[in-house]
């Protein structure tokens, strides 16, 4: 037979073979073949081109050749990947033909054959060098493996491929390969790829990020200085390099970002996560600044303008806080619901409070409807229309047991704030009679136990909780804090709230109980450690009373006066503050303080 047309032969019958099948299986289901469509991994990306000659291998296509396709397609199709991959792999090694590699590849990758994909894509490979498709499969089942090792020659050929490219080689590469499992064994790759491109400022930030999450911040940060020293301007790199500071020093972070904005004026990114930690350091005013740089450059950014309202919001700029909402709601924001929420609550602060039911009134459905109904009721009971407040909540129509549960939460809530502690615990008495098994309800029946003085009832639904749910943090606290504020049963009480701190390390309410209970304990520098920790996540008026408190017992007067000061000007009425100062300091009441 004529080489020639024994080629052309191969080539028409093998083209009609392969695309026939693919069209196929791509419309199997999934559940008849077991095979589903997920396609090869991409690693790198690659840039369009004209199309390539593929070479293809001199061989006949036999009848037996063609039945052993046909049999290893039937076997896709009935969902029998090992069968199928199998005959493919064998195929691809006698006719080290790319095009029956890359079926191989195709399926094997689908059903997760990873060994077989491999083996299959390096034939693929080495029958067509110049696929660039075929090497990025090779590499991107090598790093899915780990197989890091491997995969190093691979990477090196990729980058020298295209040298005007390489920097965005890097970038591509850090960002897909660092998802490896072995994160010492990616730095240690990263580090040997980077090694030819010591003036490429991607090939050193690559290397910062590998850097830090193999949990070497050393070698991070000096590779993101590299990389910026290299590209003054990079903001990408200049946030790493806050980032790295900020692990060790918030102020030498706060520094370089404000040099570097300074330097870079457009430097939007890097301005806004400057604004965002000034927000965190509460240093209020320098923040406000920078925000209102970035109103200027992007007047339409939903997420600064978010984040100027709610800055407003926490100094206290009502009227700026209500106005930049309102703007927001103007740009579509994702959560127009929240926003319509955070207006109400800015017209309550104002004590509009028609116009915060309206705004309350706008959430009509959704996920946040149930808190919109509630703070609708809230307003009332805040102007004394108690009866009114119950009547809209009964009025609601609860679709399932979850709102129905936050239903009466909300009438409670109204009747607790209006200081009817007695009908609060005797509604929610009745709620739990007829939902025993509620976790929200018997939380909430304890409280309620707590402001009539029924330990007893606080006690057991509580423990009741704790049975029901044993990882409930704040059921463990409230126990431990009740009979830590009662001087009972120390030891133990110090046992829950130790427990409620290893379920929730970070809540700052729970570090006040464990400060509260060192305190009665009388170990007064446990005490004030864990009292500074809650205080400084949260300045609440009630952790600002146990903290200035302990201060008092320890002889810092001026600190524990100003504590509570700080206390007052946050929340002037709270009654466990002020009754602490008339305890200890009732000069300070009476002078107005």
């Amino acid at each position: 037979m004529n080489p020639f047309f024994a080629v052309s032969r191969w080539a028409g019958l093998m083209a009609v073979c392969l695309l026939t099948a693919c069209a196929q299986t791509g419309q199997l289901p999934a559940q008849s073949s077991g095979i589903d469509s997920k396609p090869l991994p991409k690693v790198l990306a690659q840039k369009p081109g004209a199309p390539r000659p593929v070479p293809l291998p001199n061989i006949e296509l036999t009848e037996p050749l063609l039945f052993r396709l046909t049999l290893a397609e039937v076997a896709v199709q009935r969902g029998q990947p090992l069968v199928a991959v199998q005959a493919y792999l064998e195929l691809a090694r006698e006719t080290r033909d790319p095009r029956i590699a890359r079926r191989g590849t195709e399926i094997a990758w689908r059903t997760r054959l990873l060994p077989q994909a491999t083996e299959l894509a390096t034939l693929w490979l080495e029958a067509d060098p110049g696929s660039r498709r075929a090497q990025q499969s090779v590499i991107a089942l090598l790093i899915t493996q780990s197989r890091l090792d491997d995969a190093l020659p691979h990477l090196q050929r990729w980058l020298t491929r295209d040298p005007s490219a390489v920097g965005q080689s890097f970038l591509q590469l850090s960002s897909s390969i660092n998802g490896a499992g072995d994160k010492p064994g990616v730095l240690s790759l990263l580090r040997r790829l980077s090694e030819p491109y010591p003036a490429v400022p991607e090939a050193h930030m690559a290397v910062a990020q590998a850097a830090w999450n193999a949990d070497e911040p050393v070698e991070a940060l000096a590779r993101a200085r590299a990389a910026l020293k290299l590209r003054g301007d990079w903001e990408l790199a200049a946030l790493f390099v806050a980032r790295g500071l900020q692990r060790e020093s918030t102020s030498e972070a706060l520094a370089f970002l404000a040099g570097f904005v300074g330097a870079h004026p457009e430097a939007r990114d890097a301005r806004l996560n400057y604004a965002r930690m000034l927000v965190t350091e509460k240093q209020y005013g320098i923040a406000r600044e920078q925000f209102a740089l970035l109103l200027k450059q992007a007047p339409d950014n939903v997420d600064i303008a978010q984040a100027v309202a709610g800055l407003s919001l926490q100094m206290r700029d009502y009227r700026a806080a209500e106005s930049q909402y309102r703007r927001v709601l103007e740009l579509n924001p994702r959560n127009p619901d929240q926003i319509r929420i955070n207006l109400g609550q800015v017209s309550e602060r104002l004590s509009d409070f028609d116009g915060a039911r309206r705004w309350y009134a706008s959430v009509t459905h959704g996920p946040l409807y149930m808190s919109a109904v509630s703070r609708f009721a809230g307003t009332l009971a805040k102007q004394g229309r108690i009866d009114e407040a119950r009547r809209h909540l009964q009025g609601i129509k609860a679709v399932d047991s979850r709102q129905r549960t936050q239903l009466t939460l909300a009438e409670a809530t109204v009747l607790r704030e209006a200081n009817a502690f007695q009908e609060a615990f005797e509604f929610l008495d009745v709620a739990v009679s007829k939902f025993p098994g509620n976790i929200d309800l018997l939380y909430d029946y304890a409280m309620a136990a707590e402001k009539v003085d029924r330990l007893d009832v606080l006690e057991s639904s509580l423990r009741k909780v704790i049975a029901l749910q044993p990882s409930h943090a704040h059921a463990h606290n409230a126990l431990g804090y009740t009979l830590a504020d009662r001087n009972l049963r120390l030891p133990e009480a110090k046992s829950l709230i130790e427990t409620a701190h290893k379920l929730a390390p970070d809540d700052p309410f729970i570090l006040d109980s464990l400060g509260w209970v060192y305190f009665r304990l009388g170990d007064l520098a446990q005490a004030r450690r864990y009292l500074e920790l809650a205080y400084a996540q949260r300045p609440d008026a009630e952790i600002a009373a146990h903290l200035g408190e302990v201060l008092w017992a320890a002889g810092q007067r001026d600190l524990a006066r100003q504590r509570w000061q700080e206390g007052l000007r946050e929340q002037p009425d709270n009654e466990a503050l002020r009754a602490t100062i008339r305890r200890l300091a009732p000069a300070m009441l009476q002078a107005g303080s």
